[in-house]
């Protein structure tokens, strides 16, 4: 009577399914971290242009951040981007979509970016104390 040591077929088929699901992965991160990491850069831009919003007009706003968005290679809209003074606080608001093409399917990522902070004005005031002679 003969005895088979090794048991042929176990296995292939897992690990297949998990070199597959690997693969899918990979595909996913490389296309959508790129996206995910440029709209980042965008938002944190936006923040820093509403910290100094009192020195420039809301159209320069407007222009600088389409310039980083053009800059980022993302399709922001014009019409899309918005900035606006309430009293105290400025809103900045930036809505677009990314089309992400994997093969057989096309997401459209959408973004809706958002600023609202308060507008400091910086005064240089004179310091009491001793006038220079």
């Amino acid at each position: 009577m003969t005895r088979r040591l090794t048991r042929t077929g176990e296995g292939r088929l897992g690990c297949f399914l998990w070199m597959s699901l690997v693969a899918l992965f990979a595909l996913v991160a490389w296309k959508v971290v790129p996206i995910r990491i440029k709209s980042s850069e965008l938002s944190s831009y936006m923040e820093e242009q509403a910290k100094f919003a009192y020195r420039a007009s809301p159209a320069a706003l407007k222009k600088r951040i389409l310039a980083k968005a053009r800059e980022l290679e993302l399709p922001v809209d014009p019409k899309r981007v918005k900035v606006e003074r309430r009293g105290p606080r400025i809103v900045l608001t930036c809505s677009y979509t990314v089309p992400v093409e994997f093969p057989f399917y096309t997401y459209n990522w959408k973004f809706d970016l958002k600023v609202d902070r308060p507008v400091f004005m910086v005064e240089l005031r004179a310091r009491p104390g001793p006038v220079p002679a």
